[in-house]
């Protein structure tokens, strides 16, 4: 592989816990982004981390790692292409912007037409998971299985329960982020942890990026 030069920045995304466990943890994503940048004078200006899914293009970290790109001619460097998007329209823009290149780390040699054809089976297996989650669902009901509360008076004790369960699933997705950040920065206080949380751009639970101490608390209570 020829030696790397210019300015790049660094995308890593995770849109569960479980994926912290497996070949796509923040781990892997950023040893394999450094190993296809190792040789070469090259420089790192940036790294983000995003806790969202693939198949949603709002994602707050991605907008400023484009935004430091543009800024500062660099390239954005992510470890695989569907860590970048999911989203073939979202792709497909991408690639349009002039002001913006980007390298996938397992496949740098890939062309336009190459990116267009993974992004294409990238948003029909995203597509195909949610039809056969529907599916999934639909037999439930054909088997009398009820998906909901129909007592009123149990609306609230339910509500509680479905804002109770979001916020473990919430702490599980950013729960690698978390752990890395301790074992990688030494950050070891709540306000050091908000600080790291908020540099790297991951949303807090109300969807913005200012993390304070309380909010590191509840969310270390919560992490497995």
């Amino acid at each position: 592989m020829a030696p790397h030069s210019g300015k790049f920045v660094a995308y890593y995304r995770v849109s569960t816990g479980r994926q912290g466990k497996s070949g796509l943890g923040l781990d892997a994503q950023r040893e394999r982004v450094l190993t296809y940048l190792n040789g070469g004078n090259w420089s790192l200006v940036g790294e983000f981390t995003e806790v969202e899914s693939g198949r949603m293009n709002d994602r707050p970290a991605l907008e400023l790692a484009i935004k430091l790109c543009k800024k500062d001619k660099a390239t954005l460097v992510v470890a695989t292409l569907d860590r970048l998007t999911r989203d073939l329209a979202f792709g497909a823009m991408l690639l349009n912007d002039r002001q913006v290149k980007f390298v996938c780390a397992d496949f740098p040699e890939a062309s336009r037409e190459m990116l267009q054809m993974r992004m294409v089976f990238a948003e029909w297996e995203a597509r195909k998971i949610g039809e056969r989650t529907k599916v999934a669902l639909a037999e439930l009901k054909k088997k009398g299985k009820k998906l909901g509360s129909p007592d009123p008076k149990k609306g609230s004790v339910v509500g509680i329960a479905k804002l109770q369960a979001k916020a473990d699933r919430y702490a599980d997705r950013v729960g690698p982020v978390v752990r890395e950040i301790i074992r990688k920065s030494g950050a070891t206080t709540l306000r050091e942890i908000a600080a790291a949380l908020s540099a790297r751009g991951v949303q807090t639970p109300r969807g913005n990026s200012d993390w304070h101490a309380s909010q590191v608390s509840n969310l270390l209570k919560r992490i497995k």
